[in-house]
Formats: structure tokens, C-alpha cells, sequence
């Protein structure tokens, strides 16, 4: 017989059956949503209204963003901004690879290049440190990606701008409800966009938003979303003709009544979820704090991330991936670096750090669904090894 002493100590028990899956995203979507968006349909105005504005007003007192600009997409949001900065074909736009491919392909989109910046390692983030030796002639702003909801060095970013009389554009997409030394995500840069696509912190179904902080160049976002009609200032003739001149190119880029209705519902309760989620990453980043080869994202005090991501960088990453999956847990990259396209020029190897981001990074599960049993779950999970 085997000396007891000898043995392996028990694992402990799981304090979920592991059958109980664990989705990487789910949707929220708020108990009063359909009487707001049913009181819609009723009324047959599905088109922009005063929803519309009364979303925008709610996203300016709320969350604090500025000239917020509601859209039907992010991608629009990014799109806009960029033909509102003035990019245009032979400019160029200095971004970092780790996002989606939307920030980069708007870009190619208005005839402008995408020219890729390492990041950083520790928040997958744009390194403010390569931003300067890529700038030439051609170059018209800089795009500054928070990824997963973490805040970029946006001090040290405005800092090179500043020097060469660039703009900054923050894709947002993952941020609302962060903030960076105080301020808000959508009230610092020349222009943020937003997504409230359908995992994000506020879905309207689809849509998005695209913060200007100068007046007049806000006032340009409102015409140029609608044909490039300022309808403002172009009243209804006796004849029931709308009386405009255009000056240049607008997109049918508006949100509907029909999304707004859900994105107001959506926005109730938004700040007690945000405090829900951080209690979460708490626990999360108590709970696997020393945890042999794994290495958490940084969290600097300075700003608050919005949190959309769980992110962390892990050796045998398809083996964690493998060992979580089979306990009912999902986890993912989301994305990885997107210069890798052939559209965007193929993989740049001196890109260091994204390299090394490609190869660790992974993210496991954070969203409204989420309780702290779940995580609780998870955490033990990891710890079992991989």
C-alpha cells in the first residue's frame, strides 16, 4: 500500500460543474429596451428624431463625451473622422496593428496609407516612443487605439502631435466610460469614435459615435453624417422642398429612432455594470496574481479602463485555450495584429512587441453575464495548470 504522505495533495473541487459554459461575449440588453423600442414602431418615426438627440444628449451628461455624434456604425464613426480631419489619398495615418481591421481599412478607404507603430507589450496599446521617427511630410494624424479598453499614453501621444501639428483620432471602440488622468474617453482628442455594436458595453443594435472637440469641426460631423445637408440651416420651402447647397462630399451615416430607443435603454444602469465589471477584473487580477507563466496587462492608477477585454499574455497558449475549453470556459485573441493583410502591406517583422503580442496574448471571459461565482470558477480553473 502507498504512504499517504507520498501522495499528490487532492485538487480541490470546482465551485461549478464543469458542463456550465462560459462565453467569451454576450449581449446586453436592458429589461425596458422593448417597450422603448415597441413605443418606436408604434409611433411609425423609424428614421433620426429626437431620440437620436435625446441619445447624444444622454452620452454628453453621462459620460462625459464631447459633440458626441450618433452614427450607424463605428467604422462610420472612423471613417468620418478621418474625412473630417482631411485625409485624403498620398497622407498617411500612424496607427498600431493590434485592433480590428476597420481602423486601418477606413483609412485605405480615403486613399490614405496605414503606417503601423509598435506597441507596447505590457497593454497592447500604440508606444507613443515609435510614434516620431515614422512621421514625414505626408503624415496627417495619429490614430490611438484603446485596446480592450485600457487607455493609450495619451499624454505623451498629444506631445508628438503637438510638436508636428498632427491631429489625433482615438478609436474608442472598446472605451466608453474609461478615463485617462480624470477626463473621459471622448472629451481629450480632436475626435473619438465609438462602437455600440452588438457585444459592446452599450449596443444599439449596430451604431456608433464620433466625438469633435472643436465646434466647427463638430458642426461638419453633423452635416457630412446626412448627405452633407446641413439640415439645421436648410429650411422646407412653401412647396415642401428642403432648401440646401452642397459643398462637398456626406455619407448616410445617421443612427435611427429605431436604434437610439435601444441604446437609451441600454445607457439605464451603465455606470452600476461599468462598477460590476470592475469588481470583476478584481477579482480576476487577485486571483491569478503570481500564477506561473502567465503575466497580466498593466493597470496604471493615472486612468480607468473601460474594461471590455480580460487580457493577459500566457506560455502554451493553445494549451491554456485547450485546458480551459474543455472545463466549459471560452477564451480567445480577439484579434491579433492586423498588418499581417496583404491589404495593409503584409507582416512588418520589426514590429517587436506585436510580434511577441501575437504569440502570448489571450482573453478570457468579461461581460455583463458574467458573475463573481463564474470567475471564481475560472480563476480555480487556471490554477489547475494548463
Amino acid at each position: 500500500m502507498l504512504d499517504q504522505a507520498t501522495l499528490p495533495a487532492p485538487v480541490p473541487a470546482l465551485s461549478i460543474p464543469a458542463t456550465t459554459p462560459i462565453p467569451m461575449f454576450t449581449t446586453f440588453v436592458h429589461p425596458k429596451a422593448a417597450q422603448r423600442v415597441q413605443a418606436v414602431l408604434q409611433s411609425t418615426f423609424l428614421s433620426e428624431g429626437k431620440l437620436v438627440q435625446e441619445f447624444e444628449t444622454r452620452l454628453s451628461t453621462e459620460l462625459g463625451l464631447v459633440n458626441p455624434a450618433a452614427l450607424n456604425s463605428g467604422t462610420s464613426a472612423l471613417h468620418l473622422a478621418l474625412e473630417v480631419a482631411g485625409v485624403g489619398p498620398g497622407d498617411e495615418v500612424i496607427l498600431a496593428p493590434q485592433t480590428f481591421i476597420a481602423s486601418a481599412i477606413v483609412v485605405v478607404q480615403v486613399g490614405a496609407k496605414p503606417v503601423f507603430a509598435d506597441i507596447q507589450y505590457e497593454t497592447g496599446n500604440i508606444n507613443p516612443a515609435d510614434i516620431e521617427h515614422r512621421i514625414t511630410a505626408r503624415t496627417k494624424a495619429i490614430m490611438a487605439v484603446h485596446w480592450g479598453g485600457y487607455p493609450c499614453d495619451l499624454a505623451e501621444i498629444h506631445a508628438v502631435a503637438r510638436r508636428h501639428g498632427l491631429l489625433v483620432i482615438e478609436d474608442a471602440a472598446h472605451a466608453p466610460g474609461a478615463t485617462y488622468q480624470g477626463r473621459p474617453i471622448g472629451s481629450i482628442s480632436d475626435l473619438t469614435c465609438f462602437s455600440f455594436q452588438a457585444i459592446k458595453h452599450i449596443t444599439t443594435g449596430d451604431g456608433g459615435a464620433l466625438c469633435a472637440r472643436c465646434p466647427e469641426m463638430a458642426r461638419e460631423v453633423l452635416r457630412r453624417r446626412w448627405f452633407g445637408i446641413d439640415r439645421a440651416h436648410s429650411p422646407v420651402s412653401e412647396i415642401g422642398e428642403r432648401e440646401y447647397d452642397l459643398t462637398d462630399v456626406g455619407f448616410k451615416y445617421h443612427l435611427s429612432d429605431y436604434a437610439a430607443a435601444l441604446g437609451l435603454a441600454n445607457l439605464d444602469g451603465f455606470q452600476e455594470r461599468m462598477s460590476r465589471r470592475r469588481a470583476l477584473v478584481r477579482q480576476y487580477r487577485e486571483g491569478l496574481q503570481g500564477v506561473a507563466g502567465l503575466q497580466l496587462l498593466e493597470q496604471r492608477p493615472d486612468r480607468e479602463s473601460a474594461h471590455w477585454l480580460f487580457g493577459m499574455h500566457v506560455e502554451n497558449r493553445l494549451q491554456f485555450i485547450r485546458a480551459l475549453k474543455a472545463k466549459g470556459i471560452a477564451a480567445s485573441v480577439v484579434h491579433d495584429g492586423i498588418d499581417h493583410n496583404t491589404l495593409f502591406g503584409g507582416k512588418r517583422l520589426e514590429l517587436t512587441n506585436q510580434r511577441r503580442f501575437d504569440d502570448t496574448q489571450i482573453h478570457i471571459p468579461l461581460h455583463d453575464g458574467l458573475d463573481a461565482s463564474q470567475v471564481a470558477y475560472i480563476i480555480e480553473v487556471i490554477h489547475q495548470g494548463w
